[in-house]
């Protein structure tokens, strides 16, 4: 997995990015949303009207791209934590971040895949 969310019935879209990442929501129907795991597993609630959405490591890179962010907190780390796509991030901040960065092995993949994606484009 390299993005996990459930869209609910209002079309608020719950991101869980990483494991203990709980999100929750409370529908205008009146009923709790929850999700929980990031790219290890997905904790859900079972609404029966929800829409799960994950992207793996299988689906197209310029879908996937779009879609995972990473959260930073400006070059000089100074800025309000803000999430930007891996399209939108610089090629330098990409390779600064596999260069410093513990980063989960999928993000890893999609970052370097990113950097590939770049020559050929």
């Amino acid at each position: 997995m390299v993005y996990s969310a459930i869209k609910t019935p209002d079309g608020t879209v719950l991101v869980s990015r990483s494991v203990h990442d709980y999100k929750q929501h409370v529908d205008k129907n009146g009923k709790t949303y929850v999700i929980d795991g990031g790219l290890e597993y997905i904790r859900s609630s079972v609404n029966g009207d929800e829409k799960y959405i994950v992207y793996t490591l299988d689906d197209a890179h310029d879908i996937v791209r779009d879609l995972v962010k990473w959260g930073t907190y400006g070059k000089k780390g100074d800025q309000p934590l803000k999430y930007v796509s891996v399209a939108e991030m610089t090629t330098e901040h990409i390779e600064a971040v596999l260069e410093n960065c513990n980063i989960h092995p999928n993000l890893k993949i999609v970052f370097e895949r990113e950097l590939n994606y770049r020559l050929s484009v």
